[in-house]
């Protein structure tokens, strides 16, 4: 080869380096704008208490904008004024109801642009052994659980596929490692995170990433309410066997989900051994994992049942005002 020839070649690789090394660089910047949640807009259900409504704080304290949606108003209109309106649109629509996720999504589309993010938090409780629970009370409970999660991303997803955005259900540890006394919100958990799973799969082509949250016991209202409504729930709390039985605070929930959002998880684990108990789940689910608690379960459901029997109610004061 002549010395013309390898000069030329050098050039050439030289060129073709740069090509692929500005190719390279362009990639990076946009893998670590998607990790961003500045700029972005970001969906949450169940927005006006508790998990969500702190999560949309401290989302917007990042720089992003938050459409918040709830059934109280009340509540709701607390959150957006202390965020401020030109961070926060807040939206009262129930989970239950698509064409009203259907209007939440567009006011936040109409405000902001479109929706990069979604948070499907919304949530609620149902106690009470199968034969005692209130059914107009299980069925709330699937609705809002399993059902307002299709509905939420239903609504927002065309947005977020135009703008390759990300999802995250907000499962539980229950969906896995289930209690006695509440088989809807197992049920319901356990429908949410394969419905994260599927989803996933029929969106990855669009470049759209969906991810599972799945948490212990946090201090959110409706663990509250349920310790201050029924002894045997704050009995069966006890109970259970170590890191079990603590109670984990908001404020960590919201760190792991801003986490969760920012790197497009595929898992979120509330606190960090959950994640030992979903790899388990086959063992915590056996004879041997059920012992303990089949050995409880004879005395707490009963008495569940009773405390059920003279409230006169499956679920939370709260919960019931919101169905009504």
């Amino acid at each position: 080869m002549s010395r013309s020839d390898t000069t030329e070649t050098i050039i050439e690789f030289e060129r073709l380096s740069e090509t692929l090394e500005g190719r390279r660089h362009r990639t990076f910047l946009r893998a670590r704008s998607r990790r961003r949640v500045d700029g972005k807009v970001v969906l949450i259900t169940g927005g006006a208490r508790g998990i969500g409504s702190e999560t949309a704080k401290a989302l917007t304290a990042k720089g992003a904008r938050v459409v918040v949606t709830d059934v109280d108003a009340a509540a709701l209109s607390e959150v957006v004024a202390e965020i401020g309106a030109d961070k926060a649109v807040g939206v009262v629509a129930d989970v239950c109801d698509l064409a009203a996720m259907e209007a939440a999504v567009a006011r936040g589309v109409e405000k902001f642009g479109g929706i990069d993010l979604v948070l499907a938090n919304a949530g609620i409780a149902s106690y009470g052994s199968v034969l005692g629970v209130d059914p107009a009370t299980f069925k709330r409970v699937l609705d809002v659980n399993l059902l307002g999660v299709f509905h939420t991303v239903r609504a927002a997803l065309p947005s977020v596929i135009e703008r390759n955005g990300y999802i995250l259900v907000v499962s539980s540890l229950a969906a896995f490692a289930p209690a006695p006394g509440l088989a809807a919100y197992n049920a319901s958990k356990a429908g949410a995170e394969h419905f994260a799973n599927a989803l996933r799969l029929e969106v990855a082509h669009q470049g759209v990433d969906v991810g599972s949250a799945h948490m212990s016991w946090i201090d959110t209202p409706l663990v509250r309410e349920a310790k201050a409504d029924f002894s045997a729930f704050r009995q069966m709390l006890n109970s259970m066997p170590g890191p079990l039985s603590k109670t984990t605070s908001v404020d960590a929930c919201v760190k792991a989900f801003i986490q969760g959002l920012e790197r497009r998880q595929r898992h979120v684990f509330v606190p960090g051994w959950v994640g030992i108990i979903a790899q388990l789940r086959t063992l915590v689910n056996s004879r041997i994992g059920t012992h303990d608690t089949l050995a409880q379960a004879s005395q707490l459901v009963p008495w569940m049942d009773a405390e059920i029997a003279r409230l006169g109610r499956s679920t939370s004061a709260r919960n019931v005002g919101a169905a009504s």
